[in-house]
């Protein structure tokens, strides 16, 4: 980021009690049938199931869903959230892992900033990086966040831990007149 001193910054993460039970228990549930599994047609020879598979179809399965949704899973859930940030140039926002480099809203293509109480379900459909009828949204928790409209008339909902202070913030650098 190359613009100068940073007025607001903020880092979110999934961090749900109830999102973590969801993710986890499955995941357990997978490991343990998998170890399972290894262990009773491998260690034991004894096939598992009523239409077992080969040893080696067995152990890719275990590869490639044991540790792919048991401990892959998890871990993208952990370092997954959302980054923004403000500057005396615009907003900028980062949703890792899927986001690279910052997007910037820049605060000359902003029509208008509000803030903004709205139902993640109804409105966007949950939360992450989310579309609907009523624009994009980049939100991690919560059910408040800052609408903006752009001056292409697209609409973008950030969802910050302190709305109220993100939008008076961009209020104050949005051109007006324009």
């Amino acid at each position: 980021m190359t613009s100068g001193e940073v007025l607001y910054s903020e880092k979110q993460r999934f961090r749900q009690w109830w999102l973590w039970l969801t993710v986890l228990i499955p995941s357990i549930i997978v490991e343990i049938v998998f170890i399972w599994a290894l262990y009773q047609q491998i260690l034991l020879n004894s096939k598992f199931g009523d239409n077992p598979t080969s040893n080696l179809v067995l152990i890719v399965l275990a590869i490639v869903f044991g540790v792919g949704f048991g401990i892959g899973l998890p871990i993208l859930l952990y370092i997954c959230g959302l980054d923004t940030k403000i500057t005396k140039h615009g907003i900028y926002i980062k949703f890792l892992p899927f986001h690279r480099k910052w997007i910037i809203f820049e605060y000359g293509n902003i029509a208008t900033a509000e803030p903004l109480t709205y139902s993640p379900l109804k409105d966007y459909g949950g939360w992450g990086i989310r579309y609907s009828r009523k624009g994009k949204a980049y939100n991690v928790s919560g059910n408040k966040g800052v609408f903006l409209t752009l001056k292409d008339k697209r609409n973008i909902l950030v969802g910050p831990n302190d709305h109220k202070v993100l939008c008076s913030l961009i209020n104050k650098h949005i051109p007006r007149g324009c």
